[in-house]
């Protein structure tokens, strides 16, 4: 579990894919300390929030989400509200709630060099 990023998500319509507990969701948010761990409706889940420069930025954005959501078999819920509040909500719907595959997704999308469309650069 220590470099997330090096992992592979597993599918996720495996039969032994099931929701983590609290407990290791709050072990593992220490590997992507730039996310938020969230109880919506009893579902866990990560998200994340960035502003960037323009809403065409935004789209940009996205679609280098995208490129490694799609590498990976495993997709976010992505939000642009306003015209420069890029959320990402990451959670495995077949399992109800969070799954390693979260956090992997949390970690790659983390290595990405995101810094050209923000409007405020990342410390």
């Amino acid at each position: 579990m220590d470099d997330l990023a090096a992992k592979k998500c597993v599918p996720c319509n495996s039969k032994d894919l099931r929701s983590m507990n609290e407990e290791l969701a709050n072990e593992l948010i220490t590997k992507v300390p730039d996310w938020n761990l969230v109880n919506e409706g009893d579902k866990l889940k990560l998200t994340r929030s960035w502003k960037v420069k323009t809403f065409t930025k935004g789209l940009e954005f996205f679609q280098a989400i995208a490129n490694v959501a799609e590498a990976e078999g495993h997709h976010p819920d992505l939000h642009l509200v306003g015209w420069n509040n890029v959320t990402v909500e990451i959670w495995t719907h077949s399992a109800g709630g969070l799954t390693e595959n979260d956090f992997i997704l949390a970690a790659k999308i983390d290595t990405l060099d995101l810094a050209h469309l923000l409007r405020i650069k990342p410390k």
